[in-house]
């Protein structure tokens, strides 16, 4: 299968977007956009991009979670603030996830769902990977 494969950006667990944000802000770079609440997973992500350029760029985004018993919450718990996962661009998200589900990668998400920004999006599992959390996103 055939497909525009993308870094999009990385994903850094932090206790509060202001602490995370000091050093990437010291780097010059500037978050775009609003921070973003996504509820069903608990957290609100800030997103910094890695160039001004008006082509589309990798970026760094923050998550902080709402409570201890969010996804991130959890992450934090256990490992400490950190990079919590890698998100790459797809050209086709339910064609990639049907893809790999019959060359036996175990997903968390076998159906695409809400990411921030309103984007769609779907984790591979850790297990699969080589122990790195991948999320899927539809370009």
């Amino acid at each position: 299968m055939k497909q525009r494969i993308e870094i999009d950006h990385i994903g850094i667990a932090t206790h509060t977007l202001e602490e995370g944000s000091k050093f990437w802000t010291l780097l010059g770079l500037q978050s775009q956009g609003e921070d973003d609440f996504v509820e069903d997973q608990g957290v609100t992500t800030r997103f910094f991009p890695l160039s001004s350029s008006k082509s589309k760029q990798p970026n760094i985004e923050l998550l902080q979670p709402s409570g201890p018993n969010t996804p991130i919450g959890k992450f934090l718990a256990k490992r400490g603030e950190g990079i919590q996962q890698l998100c790459l661009s797809v050209d086709n998200l339910e064609k990639m996830i049907i893809h790999l589900i019959d060359n036996g990668i175990k997903m968390i998400d076998e159906t695409p769902r809400k990411g921030a920004h309103n984007s769609v999006i779907a984790f591979v599992h850790p297990k699969s990977t080589g122990g790195v959390l991948v999320e899927l996103k539809q370009r």
